[in-house]
């Protein structure tokens, strides 16, 4: 994990700085060591929706530069269960050869089916501090799938239009102002001609767990953590931050279109969210990572080209920064055969470090790279830029969800917001169960 600013920072400039071109791996066309020999059938079961189709293409492309291997692929993602899915996949014999793990957590609960791959050649190429979080007594466990940031996504003709300047909005009272001044331009129609299904500021999907237990709870456990191996460690949570983790939900229920109705909002899944609410113009702002823009670039190339990246303020803690982190890691079953290992471990070196993959990695995927070698190939989606300006400021937040007891971001937390909305909970209901589950569950 990116534990901290210093060296993020280092890793941001060895992305966009770094003359270092890879020799031994780089070369495309590479036969897999059993080239010749009987077929050799894998398969991948991974996590990242957003990239399904474009992960196929590149499978499709390393088989036909490998004809003795099959490659089957299969994603659950989104608003699946990604963990609840993989445990069902081993226990029903059927196991996958490549799947994800998240981190300490995962890296534990998957030890005994964990390859060992320090030997692989992207090691030794691993920018500082990513393979932190799948490292145990010295041995790599996992290959990062990118760096990722998040924060509250906006659209920038909107803004415009509506004169808001994002450049000032650094903490969450400016947040807040620019947030209530566009609500008053929606309601009394001074937009509506320029963008007539614009309905609200926020869209936010409760419905998924991840995005409120994970990722909106990351920004505030990352001030009272450092780490995900320090929220890893922690046998209790002390939540110091619960209050501006309120704020911050309220904020994006309040100027949703379900803001006199919050129960609904359990019922907002991402595709409402991204697909139907901020790739539309239905919604100017919503919070989600650099892993949308493909998805929206699908369905509107103008709104995705302008769209930008705002804080997540910690309000008088940490307020004009966003989490960046490694979402998930590569992994490869330790009981496939030799073989099957053996051509995982290639496709995995393939994707990352030869001219064709990393054309995938950066200009299919849209990821930021988490290795050297790279340099030709720099992220130009907007959302990645503006991830980069951030992370090269200093202005980041630990990604420590991956620390989190197993399900309960999700479980626990995500479904405790979930009663908030529903009132079934207070919001000190929400914070004193979370507290007492957390400490249980470790």
């Amino acid at each position: 994990m990116l534990i901290r600013k210093k060296s993020l920072s280092l890793a941001v400039i060895l992305i966009l700085l770094s003359s270092l071109l890879l020799t031994a791996c780089s070369g495309d066309g590479k036969q897999s060591s059993n080239g010749g020999q009987e077929k050799v059938e894998i398969s991948i079961f991974q996590f990242k929706v957003e990239i399904a189709n474009e992960l196929e293409a590149a499978v499709k492309e390393y088989q036909d530069k490998n004809q003795n291997v099959k490659i089957n692929l299969e994603t659950v993602g989104g608003g699946d269960d990604y963990g609840a899915a993989l445990r069902a996949k081993f226990q029903s014999g059927n196991e996958p050869t490549i799947f994800n793990v998240g981190g300490p957590q995962d890296v534990e609960d998957w030890t005994h089916k964990l390859e060992n791959l320090s030997d692989q050649p992207w090691v030794d190429l691993a920018l500082h501090g990513v393979l932190s979080g799948v490292t145990v007594d010295g041995k790599v466990y996992g290959l990062p799938f990118n760096m990722e940031g998040y924060g509250l996504i906006y659209n920038k003709r909107i803004f415009e239009a509506a004169g808001i300047n994002p450049s000032e909005i650094r903490d969450f009272a400016s947040l807040e102002a620019a947030v209530k001044l566009l609500d008053d331009k929606i309601n009394n129609g001074e937009l509506k001609e320029q963008f007539p299904l614009l309905e609200a500021v926020f869209e936010y999907p409760a419905k998924e767990t991840w995005v409120t237990g994970l990722h909106t709870s990351n920004m505030f456990l990352g001030q009272e953590f450092e780490s995900s191996l320090a929220a890893f460690d922690a046998k209790t949570l002390d939540f110091k931050y619960a209050n501006q983790l309120k704020s911050i939900i309220d904020l994006q229920a309040d100027y949703s279109p379900n803001a006199k109705t919050k129960n609904r909002l359990n019922a907002v899944d991402y595709s409402t969210q991204v697909e139907q609410g901020l790739a539309m113009e239905r919604v100017a702002i919503i919070q989600q990572g650099n892993w949308v823009f493909g998805g929206v670039n699908s369905i509107n190339k103008e709104v995705a080209e302008n769209l930008g990246l705002l804080p997540m303020p910690v309000v008088g803690v940490k307020e004009n920064t966003i989490p960046v982190g490694i979402p998930m890691y590569w992994t490869v079953n330790k009981d496939s055969s030799d073989a099957q290992r053996e051509v995982a471990k290639d496709f995995l070196n393939w994707l990352y470090t030869s001219d064709t993959g990393k054309e995938y990695i950066v200009n299919k995927f849209y990821f930021i790279p988490p290795f050297e070698g790279f340099d030709k190939l720099q992220p130009s989606d907007p959302l990645s830029a503006d991830i980069l300006k951030f992370a090269e400021a200093g202005n980041t937040t630990p990604w420590v969800f991956m620390g989190y007891p197993t399900a309960w971001g999700m479980d626990v937390l995500g479904v405790n917001i979930q009663k908030y909305f529903a009132g079934e909970f207070t919001w000190e209901q929400v914070v004193e169960d979370s507290k007492a589950k957390w400490q249980e569950m470790r």
